[in-house]
């Protein structure tokens, strides 16, 4: 069997933070099996274009996920990140 998935790590971290917001880098890092600098950088990405807010709380980042934006790729443009997540998590 070929070694491909179909969404990116930036896909399958908002798919993990739409499901968890409270989840650590650490563990993010370790479900998506990607370094804790890359899932940092990743992180930074999708808040920069505005899919996910950070708030901290106590020594925690929450985060909040944008359920109304539009996927960015013209094919998928259609799609927001709340029915992509609903869809990945069968609700």
């Amino acid at each position: 069997m070929s070694n491909w998935n179909f969404f990116t790590n930036h896909g399958h971290i908002i798919i993990l933070l739409g499901r968890d917001p409270g989840l650590t880098l650490r563990e993010i890092s370790q479900k998506v099996g990607i370094t804790e600098r890359a899932t940092q950088k990743i992180i930074g990405d999708l808040e920069k274009d505005g899919f996910v807010k950070i708030s901290k709380v106590g020594r925690n980042n929450q985060y909040k996920i944008a359920g109304k934006k539009k996927l960015r790729h013209s094919i998928e443009r259609s799609c927001s990140v709340d029915s992509l997540i609903g869809l990945i998590n069968n609700t």
